[in-house]
């Protein structure tokens, strides 16, 4: 039995945390290199929204997540 490699998802998506935000956000966010829920906690939610495909929902989930784990985004200066 072939199995279709085009169903694979690359490596990136496997070893990624990042919560359901929708792709143009995930897209926006691998891309620039943040794959795993934890890099957040070094980043302010305006470097975020600086991404094109981040927006306000995106940043919303993703301080859920954060606060589900006892983390929070990196306070504004």
């Amino acid at each position: 039995m072939n199995v279709d490699a085009s169903n694979q998802k690359p490596d990136q998506d496997r070893a990624s945390d990042l919560p359901n935000i929708g792709k143009p956000a995930t897209r926006a966010l691998t891309a620039a290199g943040y794959v795993q829920l934890e890099q957040f906690t070094n980043l302010t939610e305006a470097e975020l929204l600086k991404l094109h495909g981040v927006g306000p929902k995106a940043i919303r989930i993703i301080r859920e997540a954060l606060a589900a784990n006892g983390q929070s985004f990196a306070e504004q200066a």
